[in-house]
């Protein structure tokens, strides 16, 4: 910190004390005020002023100074700290340390308000959480027994979209990629591999809500993704892209299909929602799809060390192994750069750069949706759903999937049946459109991803059957 002037010492004793400054008579409990300081934001304490903003002195500056060195050294860790004699005065400056947290006498502290607080066992790890020294994902998983709750099919899913040469045993590469550690599951493993991911993180998913309008007052469609985190991307993708509007470009060559917004922008958008959430806190990711607007929201503010002007071009993962999985699945490209494409495609998609919130507990990005849909589209769909008229065109696929229907079927059996390879064409071509148009329903409607999931014609389906 720059050296004070007295002048410019008597101005900041006149402030008083507070989150940056403290005043002290004597060298009695500096070791927890110095240490409060370096697990904060740094600041500066005044020897020889009392609580009363007076200047009593230090007497022996150079005895007072080699007092305050022995305390800052016998921090753990040690500490380096500037001392500068301005007077009568000994401006202690503390640093915002490095290497946090820092403890005195085997005991850590916090600036608070004006005051250095001791921290108890439960803000201790909160404040190791906080700063990343302890990071979620690497965490043991709690009560997970790989005979149990390991699924070998979505691992099977993970080694071909890693492209993980045949023949490596399985334990092998787990370890080798750090998703188990000393025999344990890790955290990150549980939301990539668990048979039930609820069974260990309830609030593991992405809730996709379609409101009418521009506000919350009513919900037109909502679904819960909550399968592990490649399922609930891939499946949070594919409900995204069936309720935005796509454009069909007429010109000399064939048909083009234009998005109202850059898919890329929309996966990175997600993505980033997944990776980088605090999976501590109890919410999920939300995406809420308004007739103006999209919304992605994740708990978890900006990680420890970085600010918002950061943002586009550094990047320090909340939870770096489970992002360095989903790069290996070619779900993530470069680190740090993900905001950067979201405002690059934006920008050459003719749309508006996406809005970013960010604070202590939260982060949003929202984006303009450049072709809105008419509040008399909307009421449209919804007198259709009311009345069970069918509305909007229903395509050649479409009609396929509701005569492979004679009795429910999962979708398994749904794609086996109709002799269809790809499960995502399958999902934006055949089943979310009949969905969208009501013509299909559910069997387990409040459980979207249940492996016993099936389909079933509606009577508007049935309806949609008998016309030509």
């Amino acid at each position: 910190m720059q050296t004070l002037t007295k002048d410019e010492l008597g101005k900041l004793i006149a402030v008083g004390e507070g989150y940056s400054l403290e005043f002290k008579r004597t060298a009695a409990h500096l070791g927890r005020e110095i240490c409060a300081f370096a697990n904060s934001a740094g600041g500066r304490i005044l020897m020889g002023v009392d609580d009363h903003g007076s200047v009593v002195g230090i007497g022996n500056p150079n005895r007072v100074k080699s007092e305050v060195q022995n305390v800052a050294r016998s921090m753990e860790p040690s500490l380096l700290i500037d001392l500068d004699v301005v007077g009568e005065v000994l401006v202690v400056s503390v640093p915002s340390g490095a290497d946090k947290p820092y403890s005195a006498n085997g005991k850590f502290y916090l600036r608070e308000a004006s005051t250095c607080q001791q921290m108890g066992r439960d803000e201790i790890r909160e404040f190791f959480f906080s700063e990343g020294l302890i990071q979620f994902d690497r965490q043991p998983c709690s009560g997970f027994s790989m005979d149990r709750d390991f699924d070998p099919g979505k691992y099977s899913r993970f080694a071909d979209a890693a492209s993980l040469p045949k023949g490596l045993r399985r334990n092998d590469v787990l370890q080798n990629l750090k998703v188990v550690d000393g025999g344990n599951m890790t955290n990150a493993g549980a939301l990539l591999f668990a048979r039930d991911v609820s069974n260990f993180f309830l609030q593991a998913s992405v809730v996709c809500v379609l409101f009418q309008g521009t506000g919350k007052s009513k919900v037109l469609d909502k679904q819960v993704f909550a399968d592990g985190v490649a399922a609930d991307f891939e499946g949070a993708m594919t409900w995204l892209l069936a309720h935005l509007d796509t454009e069909y470009i007429i010109g000399a060559g064939a048909r083009v299909e234009k998005l109202e917004l850059p898919e890329a922008a929309l996966r990175e958008a997600l993505l980033n929602a997944i990776a980088h959430r605090d999976y501590r806190f109890t919410d999920h990711v939300q995406i809420n799809l308004f007739r103006d607007r999209v919304e992605f929201i994740n708990s978890g503010g900006l990680v420890a060390g970085l600010e918002r002007k950061d943002l586009g071009r550094v990047s320090r993962p909340r939870n770096p192994l489970l992002f360095s999985m989903l790069e290996r699945m070619d779900l993530v490209e470069n680190i740090g750069s993900g905001i950067k494409r979201m405002r690059n495609g934006m920008k050459e998609y003719g749309c508006s750069a996406p809005t970013i919130e960010v604070e202590d507990t939260w982060f949003s990005i929202s984006f303009l949706r450049s072709n809105p849909v008419s509040a008399g589209q909307v009421a449209g769909q919804v007198a259709g759903e009311v009345t069970g008229e069918v509305t909007g065109e229903v395509t050649g696929e479409v009609k396929m999937l509701l005569k492979a229907l004679v009795k429910p079927l999962g979708r398994v059996a749904l794609q086996e049946t109709m002799n269809l390879k790809s499960q995502a064409n399958f999902r934006n071509l055949y089943l979310m459109p009949a969905l969208e148009m009501g013509l299909l329903e559910r069997t387990l409607p409040g459980k979207p991803t249940s492996r016993l999931q099936k389909y079933r014609l509606t009577e508007k389906g049935k309806l949609a059957l008998k016309k030509p």
